[in-house]
């Protein structure tokens, strides 16, 4: 259930305003509809009533014979009205308390002309034959008469009021008033209208969120880059209040990441680079003693020592240098590594390809592809390279055929100073800074570095780098 729901933020956020919007807009055509609905029958009620007073103010001096001459003459289909012994309403009791009270009030409004009873009800709506439907009209009148038309007929199918009024002398006056048609609330001419506006409100809603949550977006953004290569140029510190404050933040705190993180760089660098040079009188001392056993040991590890400061000035090199980016055509920065490495060989169904244009620092890209494939010789004997496209991405492939990395340990291989060869020979042991710098770059050029066990033996790892727009 959970993977059908929206997993943002501005989506729920919309959804919420729609369904609000539809909500509201059911509620207001439902309270419209039932106030004219209640308006319509008071209408009603007031035309009854004022019809009665006319036609009783109009019978009540006539004799009962000219009374029915007047009904005839006044008669028609829609309004119908005679004059009888007996009431059209045979029921003395009304259907509903709105009709009793509207009874009470005819006798005692009509008391003065000679009315001694009234009664009233409500009859269903029927469907006359003779009445023209809306749609049969003749497109060839104007829209006036084709209104009143349609009116006429919605009216003469419409539900009716019937009352019976009686006169002093016993004789009964019948007619029917037609109740007001309810026409619809919403139409095919109000429908377009009514989704305009909602359109409207869902367009405006769209955009005011985008503008809200452009800090959040803006943020992700800039963290994401600044996690990738912390030397990524600042963000713009431009739109509202809020954007500018968001972004002038980020900018603050990558300054003081990569002043807190080049002070440090360059305090190791600084160490190391001093260690040199005791090393170095060291060294020189020692090849003034004789040759045996411990001279060996020591000169070993002297040898262990420069490594070390060697690679921490390297590593430090990496951050501190600057280097600026440029278009590298990757498939000849990978050749020529290769052809420096003996053990190092591209798979016999690559294809070469000069189309392989990426962005980064030429240097920091040689090293990382350097380091990758000298890992896979070193532990693994030999390396196989690949190199193919994949829509926007270039993948450079290098599988060993060494032992494998335990998969619980695949991604701890990337820390410094991280090492499965637990062996103390700089030569298989390592220092367990390659992979590191490797990663490094490949993330500051907008990239990245996997490792996977091969399924037929071995490691697997893949270099992804975007390619150049």
């Amino acid at each position: 259930m959970k993977r059908f729901l929206p997993q943002t933020l501005p989506v729920w956020v919309l959804l919420i305003v729609i369904a609000g919007l539809m909500i509201s807009q059911v509620t207001t055509l439902y309270i419209v509809a039932r106030d004219r609905a209640a308006a319509n029958g008071v209408v009603d009620l007031y035309r009854l009533n004022d019809r009665a007073y006319s036609l009783v103010q109009l019978m009540h001096d006539a004799p009962p014979e000219e009374r029915k001459a007047i009904a005839s003459g006044l008669f028609n289909s829609t309004y119908a009205l005679t004059v009888s012994d007996t009431p059209a309403v045979t029921s003395s009791i009304a259907g509903d308390d709105e009709l009793a009270e509207l009874e009470d009030i005819l006798v005692g409004r009509l008391s003065k002309f000679g009315v001694t009873d009234a009664r009233v009800r409500r009859d269903p709506a029927t469907q006359e034959a003779d009445v023209p439907d809306g749609q049969a009209v003749n497109k060839d009148v104007g829209q006036v008469e084709r209104d009143l038309l349609v009116l006429a007929a919605d009216f003469a199918q419409s539900e009716k009021l019937t009352a019976s009024l009686r006169f002093s002398d016993g004789q009964w006056l019948n007619f029917t008033e037609p109740i007001t048609p309810a026409g619809p609330i919403l139409s095919v001419d109000s429908l377009p209208l009514y989704s305009l506006i909602a359109g409207l409100i869902v367009i405006m809603s769209i955009w005011s969120l985008r503008r809200l949550t452009a800090p959040y977006r803006m943020m992700e953004t800039a963290v994401k880059r600044i996690g990738n290569d912390l030397k990524s140029p600042p963000i713009a510190e431009s739109g509202s209040r809020e954007i500018r404050a968001a972004a002038k933040a980020i900018n603050a705190m990558q300054m003081r990441l990569r002043d807190y993180v080049e002070d440090r760089e360059h305090l190791a660098a600084a160490l190391a680079h001093d260690l040199r040079t005791p090393l170095t009188r060291m060294r020189l001392r020692l090849e003034l003693l004789r040759k045996s056993s411990a001279r060996e040991a020591l000169a070993h590890d002297l040898a262990d020592i420069e490594s070390i400061a060697s690679s921490v000035i390297d590593f430090a090199k990496f951050e501190v240098t600057e280097e600026k980016a440029e278009r590298i055509d990757f498939w000849s920065l990978v050749e020529s590594v290769a052809d420096s490495f003996d053990d190092a060989s591209f798979d016999e169904d690559v294809v070469p390809s000069r189309g392989l244009i990426c962005i980064a620092r030429p240097v920091a890209l040689r090293r990382c592809v350097t380091n990758l494939i000298q890992n896979a010789v070193t532990y693994g004997k030999k390396a196989h390279l690949g190199v193919r496209r994949s829509g926007d991405t270039i993948t450079l492939s290098i599988r060993d055929e060494g032992p494998g990395i335990p998969q619980a340990k695949l991604d701890a291989v990337f820390g410094s100073f991280v090492r499965l060869e637990e062996s103390r020979n700089r030569t298989t042991g390592g220092l367990g800074l390659g992979l590191t710098i490797a990663r490094n770059i490949a993330r500051g050029a907008g990239g990245e570095v996997n490792l996977s066990n091969y399924p037929g033996g071995g490691l697997l790892t893949e270099l992804k780098l975007p390619v150049a727009a």
